[in-house]
């Protein structure tokens, strides 16, 4: 799944007022937390998750590593918070169209 920047950016702004619903701790990225995750993204589609300061691995390869386990993409890093995004069944956030130079 590709998004255009245009769309990150638009992404990026519904994220900004959400708290995280999960923290990622020293156990780092096990099944149940992946199996947890899928379920928020399937209800929610964007969805904010925060790294404890107990985790030894960095923040963005357990994005990466979240993102490819779930099929999500990752709207963004920052701090020890970053944000994924996936389309549900029953899409809720409707993407603003690709403009053409993003395309």
């Amino acid at each position: 799944m590709k998004i255009s920047s245009s769309q990150r950016a638009y992404l990026r702004g519904l994220a900004h007022d959400l708290e995280p619903i999960f923290r990622i701790g020293k156990e780092a990225v096990t099944p149940e937390f992946i199996k947890a995750i899928d379920e928020a993204l399937e209800k929610r589609e964007l969805i904010k998750i925060s790294v404890l300061k107990n985790c030894d691995e960095s923040v963005r390869e357990l994005a990466g590593i979240t993102a490819e386990r779930t099929r999500s993409l990752v709207v963004f890093v920052i701090g020890r918070r970053f944000v994924l995004y996936r389309p549900s069944k029953d899409p809720k956030i409707e993407l603003p169209k690709k403009a053409k130079k993003d395309a």
